[in-house]
Protein backbone atom coordinates (compact mmCIF):
# COMPACT_ATOMS: atom_id res chain seq x y z
CA UNK A 1 0.00 0.00 0.00
CA UNK A 2 1.45 3.00 -1.13
CA UNK A 3 2.50 5.78 1.87
CA UNK A 4 1.19 9.90 1.39
CA UNK A 5 3.92 11.79 2.46
CA UNK A 6 1.92 15.04 4.00
CA UNK A 7 5.30 16.90 4.80
CA UNK A 8 7.00 19.38 2.40
CA UNK A 9 10.87 18.96 2.21
CA UNK A 10 11.79 21.82 4.81
CA UNK A 11 9.18 20.15 7.26
CA UNK A 12 10.46 17.02 7.09
CA UNK A 13 14.39 18.08 7.42
CA UNK A 14 13.16 20.00 10.74
CA UNK A 15 11.46 16.12 11.63
CA UNK A 16 14.27 14.43 11.17
CA UNK A 17 16.78 16.67 12.86
CA UNK A 18 14.33 16.62 15.88
CA UNK A 19 14.54 12.53 15.64
CA UNK A 20 18.04 12.72 15.52
CA UNK A 21 18.72 15.02 18.80
CA UNK A 22 15.73 12.92 20.56
CA UNK A 23 18.21 9.75 22.18
CA UNK A 24 20.01 12.80 23.09
CA UNK A 25 17.23 14.39 25.00
CA UNK A 26 15.92 11.68 26.50
CA UNK A 27 19.60 10.75 27.88
CA UNK A 28 19.45 13.90 29.83
CA UNK A 29 15.67 13.58 31.05
CA UNK A 30 15.65 9.92 31.94
CA UNK A 31 18.75 8.15 31.93
CA UNK A 32 18.27 4.19 31.80
CA UNK A 33 19.96 2.66 34.58
CA UNK A 34 19.41 -1.29 35.13
CA UNK A 35 17.28 -2.76 37.76
CA UNK A 36 18.94 -4.42 40.07
CA UNK A 37 19.04 -8.63 40.21
CA UNK A 38 16.14 -9.87 41.83
CA UNK A 39 18.59 -13.04 43.84
CA UNK A 40 19.63 -9.58 45.25
CA UNK A 41 16.46 -7.57 46.09
CA UNK A 42 13.85 -10.32 47.11
CA UNK A 43 15.46 -12.94 49.18
CA UNK A 44 12.93 -14.19 50.93
CA UNK A 45 10.61 -15.40 48.38
CA UNK A 46 7.93 -12.62 47.76
CA UNK A 47 6.12 -12.36 44.59
CA UNK A 48 9.16 -10.13 42.94
CA UNK A 49 10.11 -10.69 39.22
CA UNK A 50 12.47 -8.98 37.24
CA UNK A 51 9.90 -6.36 35.88
CA UNK A 52 7.27 -6.92 38.38
CA UNK A 53 6.12 -6.45 42.28
CA UNK A 54 3.20 -7.76 43.58
CA UNK A 55 0.98 -5.68 46.83
CA UNK A 56 -1.76 -6.48 47.93
CA UNK A 57 -5.61 -3.61 49.12
CA UNK A 58 -6.77 -5.17 51.86
CA UNK A 59 -10.51 -3.43 52.32
CA UNK A 60 -14.22 -3.51 52.82
CA UNK A 61 -16.07 -3.03 49.36
CA UNK A 62 -19.18 -4.88 50.48
CA UNK A 63 -21.02 -4.23 53.93
CA UNK A 64 -21.68 -1.14 56.61
CA UNK A 65 -17.82 -0.19 56.07
CA UNK A 66 -17.84 -0.13 52.06
CA UNK A 67 -19.00 3.92 52.21
CA UNK A 68 -15.71 4.65 53.96
CA UNK A 69 -13.03 2.30 52.66
CA UNK A 70 -13.64 2.38 48.56
CA UNK A 71 -12.04 6.03 48.81
CA UNK A 72 -9.51 4.55 50.02
CA UNK A 73 -8.47 1.42 47.73
CA UNK A 74 -9.09 4.52 45.16
CA UNK A 75 -6.36 6.18 46.71
CA UNK A 76 -4.25 3.34 46.51
CA UNK A 77 -4.42 2.49 43.40
CA UNK A 78 -3.68 6.18 42.21
CA UNK A 79 -0.59 6.39 44.01
CA UNK A 80 0.42 3.06 42.61
CA UNK A 81 -0.57 3.77 38.98
CA UNK A 82 1.51 7.20 39.21
CA UNK A 83 4.37 5.02 40.96
CA UNK A 84 4.44 3.04 38.02
CA UNK A 85 4.18 5.50 35.40
CA UNK A 86 6.98 7.31 36.89
CA UNK A 87 9.42 4.34 36.47
CA UNK A 88 8.22 1.66 39.18
CA UNK A 89 10.00 0.79 42.51
CA UNK A 90 14.00 -0.83 42.28
CA UNK A 91 12.85 -0.52 38.23
CA UNK A 92 9.54 -3.02 38.79
CA UNK A 93 6.22 -2.23 37.83
CA UNK A 94 3.30 -2.71 40.76
CA UNK A 95 0.93 -5.48 40.21
CA UNK A 96 -2.14 -5.50 42.78
CA UNK A 97 -4.09 -8.47 44.58
CA UNK A 98 -7.57 -6.23 45.65
CA UNK A 99 -9.47 -8.49 48.44
CA UNK A 100 -12.38 -7.54 50.02
CA UNK A 101 -12.44 -7.74 53.44
CA UNK A 102 -16.82 -7.34 53.40
CA UNK A 103 -16.86 -5.35 57.17
CA UNK A 104 -16.18 -8.27 58.84
CA UNK A 105 -12.80 -8.61 60.91
CA UNK A 106 -12.65 -12.80 59.93
CA UNK A 107 -12.48 -12.27 56.36
CA UNK A 108 -10.21 -9.56 56.66
CA UNK A 109 -7.67 -12.37 58.83
CA UNK A 110 -8.83 -15.23 55.87
CA UNK A 111 -7.71 -12.61 53.44
CA UNK A 112 -4.39 -11.56 54.85
CA UNK A 113 -3.36 -14.80 55.22
CA UNK A 114 -4.18 -15.49 51.66
CA UNK A 115 -2.56 -12.33 50.64
CA UNK A 116 1.22 -13.40 52.31
CA UNK A 117 0.67 -17.37 52.00
CA UNK A 118 -0.40 -17.69 48.55
CA UNK A 119 -0.23 -14.51 46.89
CA UNK A 120 3.59 -13.53 48.41
CA UNK A 121 2.85 -10.19 48.16
CA UNK A 122 5.47 -7.13 49.25
CA UNK A 123 3.15 -5.33 51.03
CA UNK A 124 -0.42 -4.95 52.35
CA UNK A 125 -2.57 -1.54 52.29
CA UNK A 126 -5.71 -2.01 53.72
CA UNK A 127 -7.96 -1.92 56.82
CA UNK A 128 -10.44 0.96 58.19
CA UNK A 129 -11.62 -0.02 61.31
CA UNK A 130 -9.70 -0.92 64.28
CA UNK A 131 -11.32 -4.14 64.94
CA UNK A 132 -9.84 -5.20 61.55
CA UNK A 133 -6.29 -3.86 61.89
CA UNK A 134 -6.45 -5.90 65.07
CA UNK A 135 -7.90 -9.12 63.69
CA UNK A 136 -5.39 -8.67 60.81
CA UNK A 137 -2.03 -8.03 62.88
CA UNK A 138 -1.85 -11.61 64.36
CA UNK A 139 -1.44 -12.76 60.83
CA UNK A 140 1.41 -9.84 60.02
CA UNK A 141 3.64 -10.67 62.42
CA UNK A 142 2.99 -14.53 62.16
CA UNK A 143 4.11 -14.06 58.75
CA UNK A 144 6.29 -11.11 58.85
CA UNK A 145 4.30 -9.19 56.36
CA UNK A 146 4.02 -5.26 56.40
CA UNK A 147 0.64 -3.62 56.55
CA UNK A 148 -0.07 0.25 55.57
CA UNK A 149 -3.01 0.97 57.89
CA UNK A 150 -4.24 4.67 56.59
CA UNK A 151 -6.95 4.98 58.90
CA UNK A 152 -7.09 7.74 62.45
CA UNK A 153 -6.84 5.12 65.36
CA UNK A 154 -7.07 4.97 69.13
CA UNK A 155 -3.42 4.61 69.53
CA UNK A 156 -2.00 2.13 72.46
CA UNK A 157 -0.19 -0.03 69.81
CA UNK A 158 2.91 0.14 68.19
CA UNK A 159 3.77 -3.07 65.95
CA UNK A 160 7.03 -3.87 63.67
CA UNK A 161 4.57 -5.10 60.68
CA UNK A 162 2.62 -1.78 60.79
CA UNK A 163 3.60 1.70 59.28
CA UNK A 164 0.11 3.95 60.82
CA UNK A 165 0.25 6.51 58.23
CA UNK A 166 -3.21 8.02 60.08
CA UNK A 167 -3.27 9.94 63.24
CA UNK A 168 -3.11 8.46 66.64
CA UNK A 169 -5.19 9.57 69.68
CA UNK A 170 -2.64 12.34 71.17
CA UNK A 171 -2.77 13.70 67.68
CA UNK A 172 -6.94 14.00 66.98
CA UNK A 173 -8.86 13.59 69.91
CA UNK A 174 -6.89 14.79 72.94
CA UNK A 175 -5.80 17.93 70.36
CA UNK A 176 -9.77 17.98 69.27
CA UNK A 177 -10.88 18.19 72.65
CA UNK A 178 -8.15 21.04 74.28
CA UNK A 179 -9.41 22.90 71.10
CA UNK A 180 -13.06 22.70 72.27
CA UNK A 181 -12.27 23.26 75.17
CA UNK A 182 -9.70 26.33 74.65
CA UNK A 183 -11.65 28.46 71.54
CA UNK A 184 -15.23 27.50 72.44
CA UNK A 185 -15.37 27.54 76.25
CA UNK A 186 -16.62 23.61 76.52
CA UNK A 187 -17.06 22.32 80.00
CA UNK A 188 -19.65 18.96 79.28
CA UNK A 189 -19.18 16.71 76.70
CA UNK A 190 -21.73 13.50 75.53
CA UNK A 191 -19.65 10.67 73.92
CA UNK A 192 -21.37 8.64 71.40
CA UNK A 193 -19.69 6.03 69.22
CA UNK A 194 -20.58 2.43 67.46
CA UNK A 195 -19.60 -0.48 69.59
CA UNK A 196 -16.21 -1.69 68.86
CA UNK A 197 -12.39 -1.13 69.86
CA UNK A 198 -12.03 2.28 68.26
CA UNK A 199 -14.47 4.44 69.70
CA UNK A 200 -14.54 2.69 72.84
CA UNK A 201 -11.00 3.20 73.62
CA UNK A 202 -11.31 6.49 72.03
CA UNK A 203 -13.96 7.47 74.37
CA UNK A 204 -11.97 5.71 77.34
CA UNK A 205 -8.87 8.08 76.41
CA UNK A 206 -11.49 11.53 75.10
CA UNK A 207 -12.94 10.91 79.08
CA UNK A 208 -10.25 10.88 81.13
CA UNK A 209 -8.37 13.65 79.58
CA UNK A 210 -11.71 15.66 80.13
CA UNK A 211 -11.96 14.63 83.64
CA UNK A 212 -8.07 15.61 84.04
CA UNK A 213 -9.47 18.82 83.35
CA UNK A 214 -11.86 19.24 85.92
CA UNK A 215 -14.80 19.03 82.77
CA UNK A 216 -17.53 16.60 83.09
CA UNK A 217 -18.68 13.84 80.92
CA UNK A 218 -22.93 13.98 81.04
CA UNK A 219 -23.31 10.63 79.12
CA UNK A 220 -21.69 8.18 76.70
CA UNK A 221 -23.76 5.40 74.07
CA UNK A 222 -22.92 2.74 71.99
CA UNK A 223 -24.53 1.11 68.98
CA UNK A 224 -23.65 -1.79 66.68
CA UNK A 225 -22.30 -1.30 63.43
CA UNK A 226 -24.88 -0.62 60.75
CA UNK A 227 -27.28 0.41 63.58
CA UNK A 228 -30.37 3.26 62.12
CA UNK A 229 -32.14 4.25 65.25
CA UNK A 230 -30.78 6.90 67.02
CA UNK A 231 -33.87 8.95 68.51
CA UNK A 232 -33.62 7.57 71.99
CA UNK A 233 -29.70 8.86 72.34
CA UNK A 234 -30.66 11.96 70.75
CA UNK A 235 -33.93 12.83 73.19
CA UNK A 236 -31.14 12.24 76.02
CA UNK A 237 -28.86 14.71 74.42
CA UNK A 238 -31.72 17.50 74.29
CA UNK A 239 -32.16 16.14 77.81
CA UNK A 240 -29.00 16.72 79.24
CA UNK A 241 -27.50 19.75 77.43
CA UNK A 242 -23.80 18.88 76.61
CA UNK A 243 -21.93 21.94 75.34
CA UNK A 244 -20.17 19.02 73.04
CA UNK A 245 -21.26 16.21 71.31
CA UNK A 246 -18.20 13.92 70.75
CA UNK A 247 -19.12 11.69 67.92
CA UNK A 248 -17.49 8.47 66.84
CA UNK A 249 -20.07 6.81 64.62
CA UNK A 250 -18.16 5.12 61.81
CA UNK A 251 -19.99 3.54 58.22
CA UNK A 252 -23.61 3.42 57.03
CA UNK A 253 -24.66 4.62 60.39
CA UNK A 254 -23.52 7.99 60.33
CA UNK A 255 -26.88 8.62 57.51
CA UNK A 256 -29.20 7.72 59.91
CA UNK A 257 -27.92 9.48 62.72
CA UNK A 258 -27.45 12.78 60.75
CA UNK A 259 -30.51 12.75 59.09
CA UNK A 260 -32.26 12.43 62.82
CA UNK A 261 -30.56 14.80 64.52
CA UNK A 262 -32.10 17.68 61.95
CA UNK A 263 -35.04 15.89 61.62
CA UNK A 264 -35.04 16.56 65.63
CA UNK A 265 -34.82 20.06 65.21
CA UNK A 266 -31.22 20.28 66.03
CA UNK A 267 -29.29 22.99 64.27
CA UNK A 268 -25.37 22.20 64.05
CA UNK A 269 -25.00 25.71 62.98
CA UNK A 270 -25.71 27.27 66.52
CA UNK A 271 -23.55 24.80 67.59
CA UNK A 272 -25.69 24.39 71.07
CA UNK A 273 -24.53 21.85 71.11
CA UNK A 274 -21.26 21.76 68.98
CA UNK A 275 -20.63 18.97 67.34
CA UNK A 276 -17.41 17.69 67.04
CA UNK A 277 -16.37 14.18 65.25
CA UNK A 278 -13.49 12.14 64.83
CA UNK A 279 -15.04 9.66 62.03
CA UNK A 280 -17.00 12.44 59.66
CA UNK A 281 -14.54 12.86 56.17
CA UNK A 282 -15.74 13.81 53.27
CA UNK A 283 -16.15 10.32 52.26
CA UNK A 284 -19.03 9.83 55.11
CA UNK A 285 -20.79 14.01 53.93
CA UNK A 286 -20.68 11.86 50.17
CA UNK A 287 -23.68 9.57 51.56
CA UNK A 288 -24.87 11.62 54.47
CA UNK A 289 -25.38 14.72 52.51
CA UNK A 290 -23.82 18.06 53.28
CA UNK A 291 -27.14 19.78 54.40
CA UNK A 292 -27.66 17.26 57.27
CA UNK A 293 -23.41 17.89 58.58
CA UNK A 294 -23.58 22.18 58.08
CA UNK A 295 -21.75 23.37 61.43
CA UNK A 296 -20.38 20.23 62.64
CA UNK A 297 -16.63 20.21 63.60
CA UNK A 298 -14.21 17.65 62.96
CA UNK A 299 -10.54 16.58 64.36
CA UNK A 300 -8.31 15.17 61.60
CA UNK A 301 -5.34 16.33 59.85
CA UNK A 302 -6.24 16.58 55.79
CA UNK A 303 -9.35 18.11 54.71
CA UNK A 304 -9.85 18.19 50.77
CA UNK A 305 -10.34 21.80 51.06
CA UNK A 306 -6.33 22.53 52.17
CA UNK A 307 -4.85 25.33 49.73
CA UNK A 308 -1.18 24.36 48.69
CA UNK A 309 0.38 23.09 45.63
CA UNK A 310 0.63 19.28 46.75
CA UNK A 311 -3.01 19.07 47.53
CA UNK A 312 -3.95 20.96 44.65
CA UNK A 313 -2.38 18.40 42.15
CA UNK A 314 -3.75 15.48 44.30
CA UNK A 315 -7.30 16.07 44.18
CA UNK A 316 -7.00 16.99 40.47
CA UNK A 317 -5.28 14.06 39.69
CA UNK A 318 -8.12 12.29 42.11
CA UNK A 319 -11.00 13.93 40.14
CA UNK A 320 -9.28 13.07 36.91
CA UNK A 321 -8.79 9.40 37.35
CA UNK A 322 -12.59 8.86 39.23
CA UNK A 323 -14.46 11.50 38.40
CA UNK A 324 -15.41 15.82 39.33
CA UNK A 325 -18.30 14.36 41.68
CA UNK A 326 -15.91 12.44 44.23
CA UNK A 327 -14.60 13.90 47.39
CA UNK A 328 -11.67 13.21 49.24
CA UNK A 329 -11.28 12.71 52.86
CA UNK A 330 -8.58 12.10 55.61
CA UNK A 331 -8.65 8.45 55.60
CA UNK A 332 -8.48 8.28 52.12
CA UNK A 333 -5.63 10.50 51.40
CA UNK A 334 -3.46 8.85 54.30
CA UNK A 335 -4.02 5.50 51.95
CA UNK A 336 -2.36 7.46 49.06
CA UNK A 337 0.42 8.19 51.54
CA UNK A 338 1.32 4.25 51.94
CA UNK A 339 2.64 3.30 48.46
CA UNK A 340 4.69 6.45 48.18
CA UNK A 341 6.20 5.38 51.38
CA UNK A 342 6.72 1.79 50.64
CA UNK A 343 8.50 2.80 47.76
CA UNK A 344 10.32 5.39 49.34
CA UNK A 345 11.42 2.41 52.40
CA UNK A 346 12.52 -0.39 49.33
CA UNK A 347 14.36 2.04 47.98
CA UNK A 348 16.41 3.31 51.09
CA UNK A 349 16.97 -0.51 51.71
CA UNK A 350 17.63 -1.70 48.26
CA UNK A 351 15.39 -4.41 49.07
CA UNK A 352 12.11 -5.64 48.90
CA UNK A 353 12.85 -7.54 51.94
CA UNK A 354 10.37 -6.80 54.98
CA UNK A 355 13.04 -6.96 57.92
CA UNK A 356 15.14 -4.58 55.82
CA UNK A 357 12.24 -2.05 55.01
CA UNK A 358 10.99 -2.01 58.30
CA UNK A 359 15.21 -0.73 59.29
CA UNK A 360 15.09 1.73 56.50
CA UNK A 361 11.77 3.18 57.38
CA UNK A 362 12.20 5.56 60.36
CA UNK A 363 13.35 9.19 59.08
CA UNK A 364 11.69 8.62 55.37
CA UNK A 365 10.13 11.76 54.53
CA UNK A 366 7.51 12.58 51.96
CA UNK A 367 7.77 16.56 50.97
CA UNK A 368 5.04 15.52 48.42
CA UNK A 369 2.45 14.65 50.54
CA UNK A 370 -1.42 15.83 49.59
CA UNK A 371 -1.31 17.25 53.66
CA UNK A 372 1.84 19.09 53.21
CA UNK A 373 4.56 17.03 54.86
CA UNK A 374 4.77 13.76 56.46
CA UNK A 375 7.46 11.46 58.14
CA UNK A 376 8.06 8.13 59.29
CA UNK A 377 8.81 8.05 63.61
CA UNK A 378 10.90 5.80 64.88
CA UNK A 379 7.78 4.16 66.43
CA UNK A 380 6.02 3.68 62.70
CA UNK A 381 3.54 6.38 62.88
CA UNK A 382 3.74 9.79 61.14
CA UNK A 383 4.89 13.24 62.14
CA UNK A 384 1.99 15.12 61.00
CA UNK A 385 -0.63 18.46 61.63
CA UNK A 386 -3.37 18.59 63.37
CA UNK A 387 -6.48 20.50 62.04
CA UNK A 388 -9.73 21.56 63.06
CA UNK A 389 -12.24 22.04 60.33
CA UNK A 390 -16.14 23.40 59.94
CA UNK A 391 -18.30 21.52 57.66
CA UNK A 392 -20.11 23.45 54.84
CA UNK A 393 -23.88 22.84 53.19
CA UNK A 394 -21.43 21.38 49.99
CA UNK A 395 -20.09 18.60 51.74
CA UNK A 396 -16.73 20.19 52.13
CA UNK A 397 -14.51 21.31 55.20
CA UNK A 398 -13.39 24.92 55.87
CA UNK A 399 -9.80 24.59 58.36
CA UNK A 400 -10.41 26.95 61.15
CA UNK A 401 -7.44 25.61 62.79
CA UNK A 402 -4.09 23.65 62.61
CA UNK A 403 -1.10 23.46 64.43
CA UNK A 404 1.87 25.44 63.77
CA UNK A 405 4.44 22.37 64.39
CA UNK A 406 4.00 18.88 62.86
CA UNK A 407 2.81 16.91 66.08
CA UNK A 408 5.27 14.15 67.22
CA UNK A 409 3.27 11.01 67.31
CA UNK A 410 3.07 9.05 71.22
CA UNK A 411 0.77 6.27 70.66
CA UNK A 412 1.29 5.08 74.29
CA UNK A 413 0.45 8.70 76.48
CA UNK A 414 1.03 8.43 79.88
CA UNK A 415 -2.16 7.24 82.25
CA UNK A 416 -3.90 6.04 79.25
CA UNK A 417 -3.94 2.13 79.35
Amino acid sequence: MKQRNHHTPARGRRLLAGLAALPALMALASPVTAAPATAEVNTTGLAVTDDTVKVGILHSITGTMAISEIGSVQAEKLAIKQINESGGVLGRQIEYVQEDGASDWPTFAEKTRKLLRQDKVAAIFGCWTSASRKAVLPVMEQFNGMLYYPTFYEGLEQSPNVIYTGQEATQQILAGIDWAVKEKGAKTFYLLGSDYIWPRTSNKIARIHIEKKGLKVVGEEYYPLGHTQFNSVINKIKLRKPDVIFASVVGGSNVAFYKQMKAAGVDFTKESPLLLTISVTEDEIRGIGGENVDGIYASMKYFQSLDNANNQEFVAAFKDAYGDDMVIGDVTQAAYLGPWLWKMAVEKAGSFDIDKIREASPGIEFKKAPEGYVRIHENHHLWSKTRIGRAQPNGQYEVVYETKELMEPDPFPEGYK
